[in-house]
């Protein structure tokens, strides 16, 4: 049975720190030889905050989906905050960001949602259903992320040149078009690869008081990235089967694939082994890196800008995540 959940995309933006780092520079700075991390990684450059924290770039992409989408902060009915890491644990980030927008005081709810890379499209589909069913007009979500402060450069710079800061944002609002939503969406986990992808540090897992130093060596991102490239290649394809089947599409009514920019090397095995042709996917990971959570609504809203997206578009929204999950939207604009 194909269920449809009546949404429509009113807005985005996204945003950058000032500061793009190329993969020559950390080259020079690491003693490697030049051309070597942009070969490990097939990441060339990535911008780096620099100044900026995650707070500004959460509402400079969001001031842009608000002014894009014609609704006033005041329209807001909620606000999900979707960052893979938070600007701290406790509060959620999203009421700091109403506060720093404007909202006013009591005119909407908001809090955060975590699915690590795949966080947007969580909260999306949150929301989307909240819209749909009459609880709420107007949804504001955000996904901002400073990748830099936790990478692992002695340890695994392969790893770490494959990130990037970023901040990008949507407004979603009623449809005012007949087939105007969400298709299908799909999330299937595969927590055998738990490990394989973690900050270990910054929760209740290891007490900071109790071994500080336990502590500080957990606080920066470890990946095997071998092992999350053997659950992706082995059950990646026939999950985004399952996600066209669910929207009643096929390989070929998509027109565009907007993905998480996990690395070239996963966009490349999605496009030989899903059936996509590379013009239909959405890559910008080479010059932006992995930007997390903010991967996915920045490539939508560059491809938006670029006039890859119209009205009636068919989209499909698809990623992995730390956990280890797999997540897709199939979207008609």
């Amino acid at each position: 049975m194909i269920f449809f959940t009546p949404v429509r995309i009113a807005g985005t933006g996204h945003a950058l720190p000032r500061r793009s780092l190329s993969s020559e520079t950390w080259d020079q700075q690491l003693g490697f030889p030049r051309g070597h991390l942009e070969a490990a990684t097939g990441v060339r450059s990535r911008f780096v905050c620099d100044g900026e924290d995650q707070i500004d770039l959460a509402l400079a992409a969001s001031r842009e989906a608000i002014s894009a989408s014609g609704v006033c902060v005041e329209d807001l009915d909620l606000v999900l905050g979707a960052c893979a890491v938070p600007y701290q644990l406790i509060p959620s980030t999203a009421p700091l960001v109403m506060q720093k927008l404007g909202v006013p005081e009591g005119r909407a709810s908001g809090h955060d949602v975590n699915s690590t890379c795949l966080s947007f499209l969580t909260a999306f589909d949150l929301a989307a259903g909240k819209i749909a069913s009459g609880q709420i007009r107007t949804a504001l979500i955000f996904s901002s992320e400073i990748a830099s402060r936790a990478l692992p450069w002695k340890d695994q710079p392969e790893v770490a040149a494959l990130f990037g800061d970023g901040a990008a944002a949507a407004v979603l609002t009623r449809a005012n078009a007949a087939r105007s939503g969400i298709c299908a969406n799909l999330m299937r986990s595969y927590p055998a690869a738990y490990e394989a992808c973690r900050i270990g540090a910054g929760g209740t897992r290891i007490d900071f008081h109790a071994a500080p130093a336990e502590f500080a060596k957990h606080a920066y991102f470890q990946m095997d990235g071998k092992a999350l490239f053997r659950v992706t290649r082995k059950h990646f394809p026939a999950f985004v089967q399952e996600l066209l089947a669910a929207a009643g599409w096929g390989v070929e009514d998509v027109d565009l694939v907007v993905p998480h920019q996990a690395s070239p090397l996963a966009l490349r095995h999605m496009v030989e082994h899903v059936g996509f042709t590379a013009s239909r996917v959405v890559d910008i990971v080479a010059t932006h890196g992995n930007q997390i959570a903010a991967s996915i609504p920045t490539a939508l809203d560059i491809a938006w800008r670029a006039g890859r997206i119209a009205q009636g578009s068919r989209v499909l929204f698809v990623g992995t995540s730390a956990g280890v999950s797999f997540g897709g939207l199939a979207v008609e604009i």
